[in-house]
């Protein structure tokens, strides 16, 4: 029987916990063989605190946690009866379905590209208004033309004695409106 995903239902907050968990079970339980990979898909994001860069991460999808496994009674009492796991997410109660291969393949790109670089925290659009915190142009309130997440700056046109100026600023010298 092959392995497919399956997305389970945790409480928000103890999704790692729950991996830890079932991961402790499976040995315990000597069932190696029916599982594959229990995973909490995550991405690194950056922010500014303090003028300060800080990592964190951030959860794709709070509150579930990703199980390979092959699908039989002892597996799924297993998963269904871990402290913490609300249940299984699709199908029914007693037969849970597992999600696409294409869904699967999706969710593992996004964690290997988001492995690469991280994203920032607060994401901007061009249009948006925002309002300049720190630097010369503090106080001030203008629309975002370009961005550059690479650099992680924004370009944003400032009124400044009534004439439309753009001036490229850090992600961290500037909050959404």
């Amino acid at each position: 029987m092959a392995k497919r995903w399956y997305v389970v239902h945790a409480y928000s907050g103890f999704e790692k916990h729950v991996m830890r968990t079932l991961k402790e079970r499976i040995a315990l339980n000597g069932l190696e063989e029916q599982f594959g990979e229990i995973l909490v898909p995550t991405e690194e994001v950056v922010e500014m605190r303090d003028g300060k860069k800080r990592k964190s991460e951030r959860k794709f999808y709070p509150g579930y946690v990703l199980v390979q496994m092959e699908l039989e009674d002892a597996t799924w009492h297993l998963v269904k009866n871990t402290p913490r796991v609300l249940g299984f997410i699709g199908g029914t109660k007693e037969k849970p379905a597992p999600i696409t291969e294409k869904e699967a393949d999706a969710i593992l790109r996004r964690l290997e590209s988001g492995a690469d670089k991280p994203k920032p925290k607060t994401l901007f659009e061009p249009g948006e208004v925002v309002r300049v915190v720190e630097g010369p142009f503090a106080d001030f309130n203008g629309v975002v033309e370009e961005v550059d997440y690479d650099k992680s700056r924004v370009k944003v046109a400032v009124l400044i004695f009534g004439r439309s100026t753009p001036v490229e600023l850090e992600f961290g010298q500037v909050e959404k409106d």
